[in-house]
């Protein structure tokens, strides 16, 4: 058996699931390298990431470099003397970094590969309708989530699945495979195949203000999975026009209801305990938002303390 030194990489809590299974499976990690700290909140404090909080709980050096190609981060890295490098949710990678380990550096990614490669596996596989997904581990190479895969494995996506619940699966389903990976790696007995050249590619593209809005022309349906993929992070959009305010409001979830009608797309109708809005083959139910400045607040809560003209609508 081969004695491994791992490096670790990742940033956000996605990682810190897999890292926790690591440490829990007695493996030796070496150092973690995360995100530098980022100013966050009203204060905009420096805060430091998921992952760096952990390893620090955990008494594991850890290494923050801004420029990956820096010749001191390089040294660094050196000095820890790893055979593997793994990596979660973290960023792209030089090749003086990812070719560095005497058995390489393998990537986990949230999707079964090659599909929905990218930055945003979870959230595009629901906001797409996908009906199954799963987690990929392979080896990095030059560019983006190609590399030859060692093992994936797939699980069922839910009816009514938002972003935080797939996650969570997949963060359990992830750290198993990365466990198994090691192993496999730790035996000499790891074995590789090449991605399949598949024609229909759905991508992963970060996500950002414009490929989160809400598109009101869509089917209920489609608006429902899009809600639902951007929950509870980052939120989907949308303008609500209510008598001559225009304000950015976020909706976290909501309930597709197909029904013919003959109202415009995007009037809101309300009712004592419910809102929903006119889309082009029926209603979705706003059943939580949030409003500029607000909390998160359920519809109910909403509708206890605040006022809709007749002509509201969503754009």
């Amino acid at each position: 058996m081969r004695d491994i030194r791992i490096v670790f990489m990742g940033t956000p809590g996605f990682a810190v699931g897999v890292l926790k299974k690591l440490i829990e499976e007695k493996r030796n990690i070496v150092g973690v390298i995360t995100a530098p700290d980022r100013p966050a909140g009203r204060g905009r404090k420096l805060r430091p990431s998921a992952v760096k909080e952990y390893a620090i709980a955990q008494k594991l050096t850890v290494l923050q470099p801004k420029n990956l190609k820096d010749k001191d981060f390089l040294d660094q890295l050196k000095e820890l003397n790893a055979n593997l490098q793994i990596v979660v949710a973290f960023r792209m990678l030089p090749k003086v970094v990812w070719e560095m380990p005497k058995y390489g550096t393998f990537n986990l990614h949230a999707s079964l590969l090659p599909q929905y490669r990218g930055a945003a596996p979870i959230n595009w596989a629901i906001i797409n309708g996908e009906s199954k997904t799963g987690v990929t581990t392979f080896f990095i190479d030059e560019k983006i989530d190609t590399g030859a895969i060692i093992l994936s494995s797939g699980t069922d996506i839910e009816k009514n699945e938002t972003v935080g619940t797939l996650h969570d699966k997949l963060m359990e389903l992830g750290s198993k495979l990365v466990i198994e990976t090691v192993s496999l790696i730790e035996s000499g007995t790891v074995a590789t195949q090449p991605q399949p050249e598949a024609v229909d590619l759905n991508e992963a593209p970060k996500l950002t203000a414009d490929n989160t809005k809400i598109d009101w022309d869509k089917s209920v349906k489609k608006i429902d999975a899009f809600v639902r993929g951007l929950s509870p992070y980052p939120g989907a959009w949308t303008i609500l026009q209510n008598g001559e305010d225009l304000l950015k409001v976020k909706i976290y979830a909501s309930s597709p209801e197909k029904e013919s009608h003959k109202l415009k797309t995007g009037s809101i109708v309300t009712t004592k305990k419910n809102i929903k809005v006119a889309v082009q083959d029926g209603y979705l139910y706003i059943k939580e938002i949030q409003l500029p400045g607000k909390r998160k607040m359920v519809i109910s809560d909403l509708l206890n303390g605040y006022a809709f003209s007749e002509d509201a609508k969503m754009l």
